[in-house]
């Protein structure tokens, strides 16, 4: 799987010296290390870390710049990740956190490297994945999704991680009050779509762990049989209403006939991957819950994702992921094309 590679003597966001230290009271890992930063997210930043016997670790750092209040907890990840290893979810296990910013210019933790493949686009789907993988990846990532909804908050140390109650009013405020700190430019149809959300929450369903980010290209899969071997990027973790992590997997599950692909060269337009309703049909039998309300959960779902976008842009456009600044206008306009699939999914749901 190709990846972005950063030089060990130059590497933005990682103190080499302070880390191979942190790493050698910790770890076996035998310097000198090498420093690869991984591909994929926008938010928080991951390295690969590589010694000099072939073994491998990742580091997780928030961004270097436009850090906002109560984003890239790195603690918080790290006790999410941790506390699920004892549950039916699979998760890499944890090296170790470390809040000193001395070491490498902020909280970080580090956790085993899971070996496997991640599917990114169309091209990982096609290399990595057989038509019939491509399905058993399908039905086994709703398979974990359920698992991890029906994962007892309480007996892995997590009844505390949020409140319980008003979980989709609390997530409408959290990512409007996020867009209006990060404004860089009006949005009234974001605005729009909240107050329209804000009137129309379904009755709660049962509380569980909602990842807030589950989707194809933040699982590790196993290419031989589809199978998911650990579930990735945990910083939006919260406890809430289930279904608000079906409905943005169905944001993200893009089809050939969308009008609008929520990530570039989606991978599920491939041959071989299931449509939306099989996936829901799916997750309604495993879970046993009632799926008639998801319409709601996708309008939010896509509202949501553009409000994350729009903070992405204003960091992007700022310098926060490097001096190319470039990368922002995609973001500027796939914004407002959420906005727009947000308020046409918040009209069906409505009817």
């Amino acid at each position: 799987m190709a990846q972005h590679e950063a030089a060990t003597e130059d590497v933005p966001g990682i103190d080499v010296a302070g880390v191979t230290a942190w790493l050698a009271e910790r770890s076996e890992m035998s310097p000198p290390l090498r420093f690869e930063t991984i591909e994929g997210g926008r938010s928080n930043l991951t390295y690969r870390v590589i010694d000099a016997a072939g073994r491998r670790v990742v580091l997780r750092r928030p961004p270097l710049h436009g850090v906002l209040p109560s984003a890239h907890d790195m603690g918080r990840e790290h006790r999410i990740i941790s506390a699920l290893a004892a549950a039916e979810v699979p998760v890499p296990s944890c090296i170790g956190y470390e809040t000193d910013v001395e070491v490498t210019g902020a909280p970080f933790y580090v956790m085993e490297h899971v070996d496997g493949v991640v599917v990114r686009d169309t091209d990982a789907a096609r290399e990595y994945l057989t038509p019939e993988t491509r399905a058993a990846a399908a039905e086994d990532l709703v398979d974990v999704l359920v698992a991890l909804h029906d994962t007892d908050v309480d007996a892995v140390g997590l009844g505390d991680l949020a409140r319980r109650d008003g979980y989709i009013e609390r997530q409408l405020r959290r990512w409007h009050r996020q867009l209006e700190d990060g404004r860089v430019r009006e949005l009234p149809l974001l605005d729009e779509v909240h107050e329209r959300l804000a009137a129309d929450i379904p009755a709660p369903g049962p509380v569980s762990i909602v990842h807030g980010d589950y989707r194809l290209d933040n699982l590790i899969l196993d290419p031989d049989d589809g199978r998911v071997r650990a579930v990735l990027d945990w910083e939006l973790t919260t406890l809430g209403d289930p279904l608000a992590d079906l409905g943005l997997l169905l944001v993200y599950w893009a089809q050939p006939e969308d009008a609008t692909i929520p990530l570039p060269d989606a991978p599920t337009l491939v041959e071989g991957f299931p449509d939306r309703e099989a996936l829901v049909a799916r997750y309604a039998s495993g879970s046993g819950r009632d799926v008639s309300q998801i319409g709601f959960f996708v309008a939010f779902g896509y509202w949501k994702l553009a409000c994350i976008l729009e903070g992405v842009y204003a960091r992007t456009r700022s310098g926060a992921y490097g001096d190319d600044t470039s990368a922002a206008e995609p973001f500027a306009r796939i914004v407002i094309e959420f906005g727009e699939r947000a308020a046409e999914a918040a009209a069906d749901a409505g009817r």
